[in-house]
């Protein structure tokens, strides 16, 4: 394996330390799929005694599994939807209009992203308490959306701040009203930003811990879920299987996503002359 820099092959020692980094970041991964198939049912041995499916089997008869799947899919889509409707209103204000305060503001729509998330949790959680809200779906999807909104109005701010305003001026010139430019202009060209932000945000939300735990009182999420089996070691290989399925959750939006956006960065690319 040998990379290139400006038509020159990488140092060895860079490439080593490449792949010394992604050993490090993806091996523990590999694990996690090889322990799910273990027939060991309480502690980690290497090799594996032995590989078995049994674990998959137990896992989809588990109901207390479906219904922590089923509360994390519907806050991940809930608070996406949010982000995805708040973020690009935030996007088109911040790069469309010139006012006092705008970079400060700014600054406020992506500090939840940037800030501990048991910082934010417990701001929420007081919030809550405070307003005498009980703790319910609702409460995680409002938690998940300060985040979720980050991820879309990044996306989305870049992509207007790309498109020429020069384009919004020349349809209303030629007699398109507000929701004609908005669907024949606007639209089209945020789309895939926009849908890699949704995206983005809804993996981010369907593996979210820290935040969830302090706002999703007595329900449990399958993050949460996943936390609670592990002190359980008999429950080890069950997770392990669990892990698998969140992994791929997870992972085909982000791989999408990227895909999307180095398609849309080449066509925008391939369109200026």
């Amino acid at each position: 394996m040998r990379y290139e820099v400006g038509g020159r092959s990488a140092p060895r020692t860079l490439t080593a330390a490449a792949v010394g980094g992604l050993l490090f970041l993806h091996l523990p991964l590999a694990l996690i799929l090889l322990y799910a198939f273990s027939t060991e049912d309480s502690s980690y041995q290497f090799p594996p005694p032995g590989l078995t499916l049994r674990w998959f089997g137990v896992a989809w008869g588990r109901q207390d599994i479906w219904d922590a799947l089923g509360l994390s899919l519907r806050v991940a889509a809930c608070s996406t939807s949010i982000a995805m409707l708040l973020g690009s209103l935030a996007a088109a204000a911040m790069a469309k209009t010139r006012f006092f305060g705008r970079e400060s503001i700014s600054l406020l729509i992506i500090l939840p992203i940037a800030l501990p998330g048991i910082l934010t949790g417990i701001s929420l959680r007081s919030a809550f308490n405070l307003a005498e809200i009980p703790f319910s779906t609702a409460t995680i999807v409002l938690g998940h959306a300060t985040f979720c909104v980050v991820m879309v109005y990044n996306n989305v701010v870049a992509r207007f701040r790309r498109m020429p305003s020069s384009w919004i001026e020349a349809s209303m010139d030629l007699g398109a009203d507000g929701f004609q430019t908005l669907r024949y202009v606007i639209l089209p060209n945020i789309a895939s930003a926009l849908l890699v932000g949704g995206m983005l945000a809804f993996a981010l939300s369907f593996d979210e811990v820290i935040v969830t735990t302090f706002t999703a009182g007595q329900q449990s999420t399958l993050p949460i879920w996943m936390l609670t089996e592990l002190v359980r070691p008999h429950q080890r290989p069950i997770t392990n299987v669990v892990a698998v399925f969140v992994i791929a959750v997870t992972f085909a939006p982000l791989v999408f996503a990227q895909l999307l956006t180095r398609r849309a960065e080449g066509a925008g690319e391939g369109g200026v002359r």
